[in-house]
């Protein structure tokens, strides 16, 4: 990549426009792969009875949940090899194998026996395939995370890489727009019955288009920059190893940001209908709507962080997180309203806002090219198999064991060792991405005051 491709003013408008179409293949992609990772969430509520005994709704809803954790533990392992293939053999490749593999996990879902059919052999192909999901998740993250962040403008990587947030919550508005319209369509029983296999069905329907699209993408700047060298150690744990410190941080940072959002999204409905009281129907609403405005403050706090950097939104949000959470699902608990719940949602949203717009330029910005999709994916899958995924669950088993107001002070504890970290490590928003960053940086500091420099 010459120094030429990289500018400190707006682009040429050929780059201008390759840019936008990155972002868009990107994010398209991204939006279908948290549609069928979220809409298992989304649907529980209705299939939690088809493969297992119904004796429990809340055993079932656990056991349900506790599927959905187990597909976080293998996000580490599609973290480290989808992370691996994406540093050695580009983004776009990575990109386009993990949609391939969510495509195939929501047709085994679709068609998995029941526990009358078959007994717990649907539950076994449900486990299976959740595997599967959270493999590609696990690199989808970090190839998203990465090809958004290198394909935006030096000084308008927030604003691209939030679009990551957008795209993944605009997956689950799409699963939650499904599940009202067939609310409204259909009865309780009928879905129950066989409606809610009708979203996997859309959901390997969609993949397969987005694989046409992600196969039309081009290779980032910086990558193509970074494969031009001969490197065995690329995409290495050894390489990773080098960098220990800064996955450390991936974790970290992670955590507290994870177990907010599951919190807060996933959880949100469930939270609602179990212990508001709230019929099924308010609850999906009150959340659609709450996601549906969080999707739109993405990119306003992208280009924030672009402009003051990345740490106050950091702290702004493990400070809000921090003393709000007991609050704010005290008060969600006892909502009688659509109202009421849909304003507690989005001050929660709000407030962790802070940390999904800008959390993917962050990681990102930590890891040189050679190892930067394994850095974001490796640490982040680990922290959310091990805080995010298991937040419903932790959730359930709280107020299965009739102290459920425990799990809002968890929440609290997992953001302040994220504010920590947000407090002791530096801004992330100057680093160069690349040689052509920076030499252009160089030759910015070089120039003379009032030569026109973006920074």
């Amino acid at each position: 990549m010459s120094s030429s491709a990289v500018t400190l003013g707006p682009p040429p408008g050929d780059e201008r426009r390759r840019r936008r179409l990155a972002l868009v293949g990107g994010s398209l992609g991204n939006l279908v792969e948290w549609y069928d990772w979220f809409v298992y969430a989304s649907f529980a509520i209705y299939f939690a009875d088809s493969f297992f005994p119904n004796d429990n709704p809340t055993t079932q809803l656990m056991n349900t949940a506790g599927i959905f954790a187990v597909g976080f533990l293998m996000r580490p392992v599609g973290g480290w090899v989808l992370g691996r293939a994406a540093d050695r053999h580009g983004r776009k490749s990575a990109l386009t194998l993990t949609v391939t593999m969510m495509s195939v996990a929501a047709l085994l879902i679709a068609v998995a026996p029941t526990y009358g059919q078959a007994g717990y052999f649907g539950a076994v192909v449900l486990l299976l395939a959740r595997l599967l999901q959270g493999m590609s998740i696990g690199g989808e993250y970090a190839a998203s995370a990465t090809y958004l962040t290198e394909a935006s403008a030096r000084n308008r990587r927030g604003l691209g890489s939030s679009f990551q947030y957008v795209s993944m919550t605009c997956g689950q508005l799409l699963g939650l727009g499904i599940l009202i319209t067939m609310q409204h369509t259909l009865t309780k029983q009928q879905l129950g019955s066989w409606g809610w296999r009708v979203p996997f069905v859309l959901g390997a329907v969609f993949a397969v288009v987005v694989f046409w699209l992600r196969r039309r993408l081009q290779e980032t700047d910086a990558f193509k920059e970074g494969g031009a060298h001969d490197d065995s150690a690329r995409g290495s744990l050894r390489a990773l190893w080098e960098h220990r410190r800064q996955a450390g941080l991936v974790m970290a940072l992670t955590l507290g940001g994870t177990v907010a959002y599951y919190t807060y999204t996933t959880y949100l409905t469930k939270y609602l209908v179990g212990s508001a009281g709230m019929a099924k129907n308010t609850a999906t609403l009150v959340s659609f709507t709450a996601l549906a405005v969080f999707a739109v403050l993405q990119p306003f706090a992208g280009m924030l962080s672009d402009r003051i950097g990345r740490r106050p939104l950091l702290i702004t949000f493990a400070v809000g997180c921090t003393v709000g959470t007991y609050p704010i699902m005290t008060a969600l608990g006892s909502a009688s309203s659509y109202w009421s719940a849909l304003g507690l949602s989005l001050l929660a949203l709000v407030i962790v806002t802070g940390y999904t717009s800008i959390n993917a330029a962050v990681k990102a910005e930590l890891f040189p090219t050679r190892v930067r999709a394994l850095g974001v994916a490796l640490p982040y899958a680990v922290a959310n198999a091990l805080f995010g995924g298991t937040a419903e669950y932790v959730a359930l088993w709280f107020k299965n064991g009739g102290h459920e107001k425990a799990f809002f002070w968890y929440v609290s504890g997992c953001a302040l060792v994220s504010l920590v970290t947000y407090v002791l490590m530096p801004d992330t928003r100057d680093a160069a991405l690349s040689r052509a960053e920076e030499e252009a940086g160089a030759r910015s500091e070089a120039a003379p005051a009032g030569a026109g420099a973006a920074r």
